[in-house]
């Protein structure tokens, strides 16, 4: 593990964590103003994948940052893992991930075509959003969940 990696994943956390604090006091607690933030998460927050050890971590620990979010009254908060994307990470995780088992559920998945678009993910959020689904501030919603919600 690396110093570059190291401090990679610390800005992914700290960066979110600054970018949410400064949208909240743009949008300040007011009447009638309805504040949720989504937190992009990943099933690596929920689950070790081998060889992905800063990435399950920071997943995890943004995970947490925001459900300690969610226990704020005004503030509603999803942490939404948008399923398994057609990314250049992906790809990237395609070709050089450190375990074996691992590289091969990643490129059996790739061959079935049973990576999605960015874009399909992304509809089935704004569409959980639109609906205004109650679900409790806080929760890790996966995109695979929000499907069947929609069934």
């Amino acid at each position: 593990m690396s110093l570059v990696s190291l401090r990679t994943s610390e800005t992914s956390c700290s960066s979110a964590l600054s970018l949410t604090a400064s949208l909240l006091q743009a949008f300040p607690r007011r009447q009638g103003l309805r504040r949720t933030v989504v937190n992009l998460s990943s099933l690596c927050a929920q689950q070790a994948f081998p060889s992905w050890f800063l990435y399950c971590t920071g997943k995890a620990t943004r995970d947490m940052m925001f459900r300690v979010l969610a226990e704020k009254p005004d503030v509603k908060v999803l942490n939404y893992s948008p399923g398994p994307l057609d990314t250049d990470m992906q790809a990237q995780a395609r070709c050089s991930s450190g375990d074996v088992e691992l590289h091969r559920s990643l490129c059996s998945m790739f061959r079935r075509g049973q990576l999605m678009s960015c874009q399909e993910s992304g509809a089935k959020l704004m569409r959980l959003l639109d609906l205004d689904v109650d679900l409790p501030t806080g929760a890790h919603v996966d995109y695979w969940r929000v499907t069947c919600l929609f069934s």
